[in-house]
């Protein structure tokens, strides 16, 4: 399904969508993951000096580590929480970058204002993702870079969603990892990128505590299932966080007192056209 007006249904699954991100702790949650969001910035094409978009930006992982290499970096999310720890972790760092709360349909920024615009886990989550492509597109001068990084649909976070969705109702929007998907990608982008690279790579999952207590902290922190916890009666909880045990314990490699899961998600890198 594309929805592309912006209608009262659109307004309402917009809303739900900022209190998902808002729930939760999503930037206790982001340490867990810092060992892959340096590998997907390292395979960036590195420009000196380069203006950095990065878009649904979460609390500045991405950003950080762009400002630390001393690009001009800006960083935008849905959810005003976020963009409020992203300043201070900025500021207690002694980095200058500009956050901005903001909708990944409809980007606060001017036209080829970007030499990279990159989405790390982000973008892919909003509801209308031809709007999204469009963004990224407008926002990026010709030349320039387009990154994503996005969850496949059978990857372990795919099936990890596929499992929730079976407790909860539909959301109203395209799953988002479509994105994740080589030939949807291609659609999205068309030709508004002359060269396109796509690359099924593995993000390491990595806690020093068993599956069970993994289980804990996405119920916690992690605003998707955090949510999806909350709109559930205590059966359905029990049933959730079983299911959800089975599925970290079986995809382990780490044994059981600690937890390391590959999930697999396809790396983006466009130039625009």
């Amino acid at each position: 399904m594309t929805i592309t007006a912006i209608t009262p249904e659109v307004d309402r699954l917009k809303e739900r969508l900022k209190a998902t991100w808002m729930a939760g702790d999503y930037d206790r949650f982001s340490r867990y993951l810092e060992r892959g969001a340096r590998e997907f910035y390292e395979h960036l094409p590195h420009i000196p000096g380069a203006k950095l978009l990065d878009v649904a930006c979460g609390s500045g992982q991405l950003a950080l580590l762009a400002a630390k290499d001393g690009l001009n970096v800006s960083g935008v999310d849905i959810a005003k929480n976020l963009v409020e720890r992203a300043r201070s972790r900025a500021q207690e760092q002694g980095l200058q970058i500009r956050f901005e709360e903001g909708d990944a349909e409809a980007l606060p920024f001017g036209d080829a204002e970007f030499d990279v615009v990159a989405s790390l886990i982000g973008a892919m989550f909003a509801p209308r993702p031809n709007l999204v492509a469009a963004e990224l597109l407008r926002v990026c001068k010709p030349g320039g870079l387009i990154a994503m990084a996005n969850w496949t649909p059978k990857g372990f976070v795919g099936q990890m969603f596929k499992t929730v969705s079976n407790f909860i109702a539909p959301s109203g929007m395209p799953s988002p990892v479509l994105w994740g998907e080589e030939t949807t990608v291609r659609e999205r982008l068309g030709l508004g990128v002359s060269d396109l690279r796509l690359v099924r790579r593995h993000y390491a999952f990595a806690y020093p505590f068993p599956p069970a207590d993994v289980v804990e902290v996405f119920r916690l922190y992690y605003g998707p299932i955090h949510q999806a916890f909350l709109a559930l009666d205590a059966d359905g909880r029990n049933s959730l966080r079983r299911e959800l045990e089975a599925l970290w314990a079986s995809h382990n490699r780490a044994g059981q007192d600690r937890t390391t899961v590959y999930a697999e998600y396809l790396e983006v890198i466009g130039t625009r056209a």
